[in-house]
Order: structure tokens, then sequence, then C-alpha cells
């Protein structure tokens, strides 16, 4: 029940039945015999329960009550890491749940042996990271900080410890140091908003930076400062429990504290003694401002305990005078965006408002961050927005959100590789928030810098070879198929030869009408973007074709040279080879170097080849040989800066106008007829000068009797003889 006071409250027993023996954990009936079973780890991934038991990993699906081993694990380990995302139909929402760090915690960090689940749990794999093995120190663990997108390695050395990150721009330094005199737990907070906790009996640390920063968590009464550190205060700490926002710590010493995750400093303030604690107590957050603590009773009749569960009010517990909480300076804020998610692909912005009353008479100071600032940018303002109907001010906040890159106003060693997809976190909250302000929660949003699952190319289609008459939609959609001469196609796409002819069925469902082409006109597509069934823009990166039946008689208008390339291009040759048989469509932006990229340094030693991206810089076309038919080009958008998307699709063009190719060879039949002109030039110039000769009269002769002979003949057979 819920209670204002822990000694006040009534705390009944709650009938949480969990099995101590093998029928929800039988796990421990797999470690028998290899002496008393030891969990030194323990991590919720998703719907399962990791825990390292005697140095091995063990997942247990509490919803469909199954436990098994790990796979993968060929050494030792003590710990599991893992963070977990609770926006549900979203796959790198998925992928943050499904991520596990295992890791025997101790080792030196360069020679340490770290395994990566993207399974939760189930499989493991050997985890490599470039340059480890030039860190020195101690191996204290490894996290995924989604927040900042980067993999975090914890290094202690003599009694100090730091971060190091994996992907640039936070893998040339190191985050700020900090006291490490003995093993510290490290609590995610929940929210993906890089809060981490440190803790150990002694000592309390916080940081709101994914380890960049970190600082120790003050005690507090009211607004003077009792102890900067949880080490000065000298107490005992029991156990931590930790929400998107609050913080709350039970001691040894029958105390409870609570304080606030906001933007500022952390610091606890310490609620009246009160016979609380016990050996087995735990803390736990069941929502905004509701804490409860659980005791486990065991029942001597059943192998199974019941729970002792006190609720906690904490606005109650605050309203005590003595605390000298204050009173929230802000009476409302609220905002759309609001525990959503967003993405912001290449080129996008993001608009968001927020709302903020305040309390008459103060000033608040509304902040907005973003948790990966390497990866976002932002841009806010605040306006007046009307009054409310006590005559309270509004406020209305604009932000806009965009990649770092497209601001313009951050250093190229400060952005993060525009290449890579990263996740940001925006939280808007009040910089000088009391800890009263309980239910005055910040507003936060998870934001994808990634693709953008709703844009789709499409290729322009308006003057079809069925809208001109040259192919006929009925016949097309009546299981249509076509020949393509086994001199014209190579199955293996290397420009060889095929040994048979192949008969193609045109899929119209999935096709259409063909677009219309000349042979004899240089022809590129019109690319065009749609985002949610809406015309967005005329797509100008760079993109590949390739014919899907392995048709190779059509080439390209530049070359590398023409095209001014100052490396050697790629090819689909090329990309093939790298990829195998087992993806021939396979060039993508992952894989595109562009060979006008400086930083691309292949010679180019056959400048004389096809250039075979079209769209860009480039005036680039596909120029079809002496052949009329239907050919079926792959897309593929290449250009690494346009999209996180893999943009792709099919469609098809009707190449007309080539006339039947010459059964003899040109230049033979250029011979013979040159031959043909002259002899009847001389014909013309000899035959009168024989006329005039005995031998031309006699020739005359003979013709003029042979005319006249035939003449008789054919008067006798129409019956005039």
């Amino acid at each position: 029940m819920d209670s204002g006071f822990p000694g006040d409250a009534k705390c009944g027993q709650k009938s949480i039945r969990t099995l101590r023996t093998g029928k929800v954990f039988p796990v421990e009936e797999k470690i028998q015999g290899v002496g008393t079973p030891e969990v030194t780890s323990a991590h919720f991934a998703g719907s399962v329960l990791l825990l390292v038991v005697n140095q091995k990993v063990y997942v247990y699906d509490y919803e469909a009550n199954f436990w098994t081993a790990s796979t993968g694990i060929q050494h030792p380990v003590s710990h599991v890491s893992g963070d977990n995302c609770c926006y549900s139909g979203n796959s790198f929402c998925m992928d943050i749940s499904n991520s596990v760090f295992a890791y025997l915690r101790g080792d030196q960090v360069s020679q340490a042996n770290i395994y990566f689940s993207n399974s939760r749990g189930y499989r493991f794999q050997k985890y490599t990271q470039e340059r480890r093995a030039e860190l020195v120190g101690t191996f204290g663990g490894i996290f995924s900080f989604h927040s900042l997108s980067q993999v975090g390695l914890l290094l202690v050395d003599e009694q100090m410890a730091m971060f190091s990150y994996s992907d640039h721009p936070l893998n040339r330094s190191f985050g700020l140091p900090f006291d490490y005199d003995r093993a510290l737990d490290i609590l995610i907070a929940p929210g993906q908003k890089g809060i981490l906790i440190f803790w150990s009996e002694k000592n309390l640390l916080v940081s709101r930076n994914s380890g960049q920063l970190v600082e120790s968590v003050q005690v507090r009464e009211g607004q003077r400062i009792l102890y900067n550190s949880i080490v000065k205060a000298n107490i005992t700490i029991h156990s931590v429990a930790a929400n998107e926002n609050e913080l709350a710590v039970l001691t040894e010493e029958n105390n409870l504290y609570y304080g606030s995750l906001g933007i500022q400093s952390s610091s606890l303030i310490k609620f009246a003694d009160q016979n609380i604690w016990s050996q087995e107590a735990v803390l736990m957050f069941t929502d905004v401002g509701m804490l409860e603590i659980l005791t486990p009773l065991p029942d001597v009749l059943f192998a199974a305990f019941d729970f002792q569960k006190c609720r906690l009010n904490i606005q109650a517990l605050l309203m005590d005078p003595q605390l000298q909480a204050g009173v929230c300076k802000v009476e409302l804020l609220q905002g759309e965006f609001e525990n959503k998610m967003y993405t912001i692909d290449m080129n996008s912005q993001l608009e968001l408002t927020a709302l903020m009353i305040p309390r008459p008479g103060t000033l608040p100071v509304p902040l907005v961050s973003v948790s990966n600032p390497h990866s976002l940018g932002l841009q806010a303002v605040i306006c007046e927005d009307g009054y409310t109907y006590d005559g309270n001010t509004k406020h209305r906040l604009n932000i806009s959100l965009k990649q770092q890159h497209h601001w313009g106003r951050a250093d190229p060693n400060f952005t993060s590789s525009i290449k890579r997809p990263t996740i940001s976190t925006i939280t808007l909250d009040i910089a000088n928030k009391e800890i009263s302000c309980v239910d005055l929660k910040p507003l936060t949003a998870l934001i994808s810098v990634g693709c953008d699952l709703e844009k789709k190319i499409v290729i322009q289609n308006e003057l079809s070879a069925c809208y001109h008459g040259v192919l006929d939609p009925v016949a097309l959609q009546d299981n249509y198929s076509y020949i393509i001469e086994r001199e014209a196609y190579d199955p293996n796409f290397q420009g060889q030869q095929a040994k048979k002819d192949l008969e193609v069925h045109y899929p119209y469902e999935k096709l259409g009408c063909p677009l219309l082409a000349y042979y004899d006109i240089p022809w590129k597509p019109v690319v065009e973007l749609w985002r949610e069934g809406k015309f967005q823009e005329v797509v100008e990166a760079e993109y590949v074709l390739l014919e899907m039946n392995g048709l190779f008689t059509y080439t390209y208008s530049l070359t590398a040279g023409t095209a001014g390339c100052s490396a050697q291009p790629q090819n689909w040759t090329t990309i093939t080879k790298m990829a195998g048989d087992t993806a021939p469509f396979s060039w993508d932006r992952e894989n595109y170097m562009s060979c006008h990229d400086p930083n691309y340094h292949e010679p180019l030693r056959w400048p004389d080849v096809p250039y075979q991206i079209l769209g860009g810089q480039t005036e680039n076309k596909v120029v079809f040989d002496q052949r009329n038919g239907i050919y079926i080009f792959f897309i593929s958008i290449v250009d690494p800066s346009y999209s996180y998307c893999r943009l792709e699709t099919t469609f098809s063009v009707y190449v007309y106008g080539a006339f039947p190719l010459s059964i003899f060879p040109p230049e033979i039949t250029i011979v013979l007829l040159t031959a043909a002109t002259l002899l009847s030039v001389w014909l013309a110039y000899m035959i009168p000068q024989l006329l005039h000769t005995e031998q031309g009269l006699e020739g005359n002769g003979f013709w003029v009797r042979l005319y006249q002979r035939c003449r008789k003949s054919c008067a006798c057979l129409w019956g005039r003889c």
C-alpha cells in the first residue's frame, strides 16, 4: 500500500511466489557437483535473465520457463553487461536489447577475453576492438553506450579509472579519470540518456555523458551541502535503485536517501530514520515517484517465499517541511515528442515543440540537451505564447534537430563519421529544478540518425512503351516472355557469351510497362525519392545499374579519364569478385568509393575503361548497342552522403529503333558497294562507245532481231497470229 513514511506503512505480504528450486531456476541442477553456486552478475535482456554462475553464463527465459547455457564462450567470465530499449516496433531498438557483453573483470585490458552476443546472450562470439593492445591498465568492464553510439572499456590503473571509447571522434582520447580505490558496480540508468551510476558500499558516483565525466554524489540538507561525497558521509550502501530520472539508496544504517538525476550536479537528501533495512532488502522503482522496498520472507512449509512489500510515495515524503525541499517553480512542462522515437536521415531536419508554464514570480531555466552531440546538433528558441486563465505566462520552445555535420558549426574532429548510423537522446529539463519536482519529469525522445524506412526510390515512367503503342499491356500481362540471344548475355555477369538462349518471363505485376528508350540516343533514368507515398525530390546522387539477366549489350558514354577520375573507379566486375557468387547485386553505399574522393588512393591505371557510375557530378549516360528488346535493370544509390538507407529497386526499359545487324562484316559490304559503283560508271561510258564499232552494230542488230521475235511470239500467244 502507499505510505508517506516507511515506518507508518502497514507493510503487508504480496503473494509473489518465486520457486527456489529447479522449476524456475533449473540452472541449479546443471551446476550441482561443482561446489556452491556463486552468482557474480545478472542482467535482464528483454524477456530473458542472464546469470553468471561459477564463471559461466546461463540464460533463463522467464516467460517460457526455459533455461539453457550460453554457447561460444571459451574462457571464464565474471560479468555480463547490456541495456534495454523499451520502444517497441523498431529494429534498432531491438538491437539495443539484444546486445550483451560477457567478460572477466581484473585481467590486463590488452589480454582480456571479451565476448559479444547480439542474440540476448544465447550465442556469444569473441569481441575484438582496434588499438586495444595499446591500452594499459586493469580491465574493469565493457559497456554498450547506445546513447553515444560507442563501446566503452573501463581502464583501472593505480586506484584511478577512465573510459576508452571505440569510434571516432572519442577513440583519440580518454574520459576524465576518477577515483577507483575499490571495485565499483556500474548501473546503466534506463532511457538511453547516457547516465551511469557507479557504486560500492562506501562510494557513489554518477556520470551523465557515458563516462566522459564522472562526479561524486553530494549529500544535502535543503540547499546546504552536508558532504561532497558519500565517502565523507561515512555510510554503508546496501542497495541502489534508479529509473530514468530518480535515484534511491538504502544503507545499512537504516537510512533511505533520495535524489534526482537531473541536469544539475547529483545530490541526495536523507529521509527520517526508520527501521526499514535488512540484509535481504532491495529497492525498486515501480513508477515515477513510487519506490518499493522488497524483503523476501521464507516459507517453512513450501519451497518458495513471499515478499514483504513497502510502497513509498516520494512526493508525499518530500512534503515534510524538515526536508526543506522547496516548491517546484514549474507548473507544466509538456511536449508531443515525449517518450517517442524519431528518425533523422541524411539531409533531413526534425522540428519539435514544447510548452512550459512557470509558477508566478519564478524564473525557471529550460535546457535542451542531446546525449550524442558528436552526431546530433540542435537549435532551440523560446518565446512567450500567451497566458493561461490564471494569468500565467506560457512559454513555447521550438527545437530544430539535424545532423551535426549539416549545421556547419562543429569542427570535423568533433563530429562522428557521417557514414555511420548513430543514436542520440534529446532531453528537455529545467536546469534549476527543485528536488520536489518529482512529477515534473524531463521530456525525452529517442532519435535515430540513420535510415528512414519510409523512404524509397521510384523510376519516373511518364512515357512508357505502352503509352506509345510499341508494346501491348494486355499481352504483357498474359504470361509474356521473350528470348535473349546467347550472344547478348552472360549468366555470370562477366561479359562472356552464354552457351544457349535464355527465355525470360516478364513480371508485369512488379515492373509494369517498360520505359521507352531509343537505342542511338544516350540515356539515363530519372530517379525520384518518395516518402510515405509523397514525392520528395529528383535524386541527383550517384547510383549504378546492372541488367538482372546478364545482358551486356550496353556501355557508358564516359570513361574513367573523361569522367575526371583521380583514382581507378570501381566497377561491377571488381565488386562482384569481392562479394562472391552469392551476392551479385552487392554494390551499395557501404562499399562504394568515389574515384573523385581525395582519400581514395587506388592508382588510375586504365583511364579508358567505361565509367559505370551515373548521377552525381558527371553527365554519364547509358549507350545501348544496336539491339531492340527489354532490359530489366537493378538500380542502387551508392552515394554514402545521400541516405543511410539501401535505396534499391528494379525497373524495365524497352529499347527500340535499331535495324537488324548485317550478315556480312561492314568492311566487305563497303568494298562490294564501291566495286559495283565503279563498274556502273565504267559501263555507262563504254557502252555508247562500243555501239559505233562493227562489233557494236552486230550486237545491236542481234538485240533488235531478238526483240522482234519475242514480240511476234507474244502476239501469237495472245491470239493475234
